[in-house]
C-alpha cells in the first residue's frame, strides 16, 4: 500500500533549503525517494560516508547538485559540523538542501544556528487520516500511524521493538539520560497522561524521579519529537481559565502501549482516548502541513469546565466518542459560547449524520476531518 503524503517536499524546495525533521520511522527516507527521485542523496547513517565526510567535509563543494541544484543529506545530525559546508554551498554556488534528522537536540548541544535563517524548519508527521486510502478508525487507533506499524500484521512486535529502539538509539547512545531505569518509568507515565495537563511534580512523583529530572526528560521528548504540546486558552472573561499546556505523545499507539492499552472496545474510556488524541493529532499536522500560524488550544476553567480543542477566533470543538450526543454533551461548549469569541461550535462524534443542536454543530469525524483538509475548517 503506497500512501499520499501530504507534506509536498518539492513544492517548499522550489523555495528554499530546508530542515525536514520527525520522529523514526514516519517515513522521510521514503517520502523524499518518491517525491524528489533524481536528488543525490547522501545518508550520514552509512559508516563509510559518515567517515568520508567527517575527514573531509569540503568534498560536498565537488559534488555535480545536477541541473535541480539540490541534494539531500539524510541523518545531519550525526555530523552537525558539515553544516558550515552547506551553508557555503547555499551562499557561495547556490545550491538547495533537504536536511533530514530524527532530532535537532545533537544539533542544538553543540550550539549550531540552523544556518541561520538560510533554510526553513519543517516537520513529518505519522500517517494522517488524509493520506490513507480505505481508512479504518479502530485499526488506526490501535496501530498508530508509522509506516511500517500500521502495515505489519505484527505491529503489536514491531510497536514494543520501535520503543525499545528509540530508547537504545535516542536516549542511551546520545548520553542524554544514563538512568534508563528511570526515563523508562517517566516514559510510561507520560503514556498514561499523554493529553492530560502537564504538571511537573504529579509526573515526578507517579514516575519516581525528581521535578528537575523531569523537566530535562521533557526537553528529550519535545527535541526528540516524541511529543508536543497544545497551549492554553486563556482569553475568556467571565470565566478564569488555567495557564497549564498540554502533553500529548507524537502518536496515539506509541500512546497506548506506553499505557498498556494494547486492546480496547467501543466506548471504553481506552477508546475515548484515542478517539480525542487521534483529532487532535490529526489538526496538529494539518497545521503543520500548511506551514499555518493558527494556534491549537484547549479550555478549562477553574471550575473543570472544559473544551478538547480550539482553534482562536475559528472554531472551539468538543471531541466525543459517542453515537448518541445529547444536551449534556453540550454544556461546556454552551458556557464558552457565553463569550462571544468563536464563530462556531462543534462536538466531533461517532454520530453518522451531521446535525445542529441548541445552535452547535454535530459533526460525524470523518466528515469533520475531509472538511479539515479541504480547507473548510480554518481560513
Amino acid at each position: 500500500m503506497e500512501f499520499r503524503r501530504a507534506f509536498n517536499a518539492a513544492a517548499l524546495l522550489e523555495k528554499k533549503s530546508f530542515f525536514l525533521f520527525g520522529p523514526r520511522s514516519v517515513g522521510k527516507t521514503t517520502l523524499l525517494e518518491r517525491q524528489l527521485p533524481s536528488l543525490k542523496r547522501i545518508d550520514l547513517l552509512d559508516p563509510e560516508e559518515l567517515s568520508a565526510y567527517a575527514a573531509r567535509p569540503k568534498r560536498l563543494l565537488e559534488i555535480d547538485p545536477g541541473p535541480n541544484r539540490a541534494l539531500v543529506i539524510d541523518e545531519i545530525q550525526k555530523l552537525p559540523s558539515l553544516l558550515d559546508v552547506v551553508q557555503l554551498a547555499i551562499q557561495k554556488h547556490g545550491i538547495r538542501f533537504v536536511l533530514t534528522g530524527s532530532s535537532a537536540r545533537k544539533l542544538k548541544r553543540q550550539g549550531v544556528n540552523l544556518l541561520g535563517g538560510r533554510a526553513w524548519q519543517a516537520h513529518l508527521h505519522p500517517l494522517s487520516f488524509h493520506e490513507i486510502s480505505n481508512f479504518d478508525l479502530h485499526r488506526y487507533l490501535l496501530r498508530g500511524g508509522l509506516p511500517g506499524i500500521y502495515l505489519s500484521e505484527s505491529w503489536q512486535e514491531e510497536l514494543d521493538a520501535y520503543l525499545s529502539l528509540y530508547l537504545k538509539e535516542e536516549i542511551i547512545q546520545e548520553a542524554v539520560t544514563r538512568d534508563v531505569p528511570g526515563f523508562s518509568r517517566f516514559l510510561e507515565t507520560i503514556g498514561a497522561n499523554s493529553g492530560e495537563e502537564l504538571v511537573i511534580e504529579a509526573l515526578a512523583s507517579d514516575s519516581g524521579v525528581k521535578a528537575s529530572t523531569v523537566r530535562n526528560y521533557l526537553d528529550i521528548l519535545f527535541d526528540t519529537l516524541l511529543a508536543f504540546e497544545v497551549q492554553p486558552f486563556t482569553a475568556t472573561k467571565k470565566r478564569k481559565a488555567i495557564s497549564r499546556t498540554k502533553l500529548w505523545l507524537f502518536d496515539v499507539a506509541v500512546a497506548n502501549t506506553l499505557a498498556q492499552r494494547q486492546t480496547f472496545s467501543k466506548g471504553s474510556d481506552a477508546f475515548g482516548r484515542a478517539f480525542e488524541h487521534f483529532i487532535v493529532r490529526e489538526v496538529q499536522s494539518y497545521l503543520s502541513y500548511r506551514r499555518s500560524r493558527q494556534k491549537l488550544c484547549y479550555w478549562r476553567t477553574t471550575d473543570q469546565k472544559e473544551v478538547d480543542l480550539i482553534l482562536p477566533g475559528e472554531i472551539a470543538c468538543e471531541i466525543k466518542s459517542t453515537d448518541r450526543i445529547t444536551e449534556r454533551h453540550l454544556k461546556h461548549l454552551v458556557c464558552l459560547r457565553e463569550e462571544k469569541l468563536f464563530p462556531r461550535l462543534a462536538i466531533i462524534c461517532t454520530e453518522r449524520e451531521r446535525r445542529i443542536m441548541d445552535g452547535i454543530e454535530i459533526i460525524p469525524w470523518k466528515n469533520f476531518l475531509e472538511d479539515l483538509w479541504e480547507g473548510k475548517v480554518t481560513s
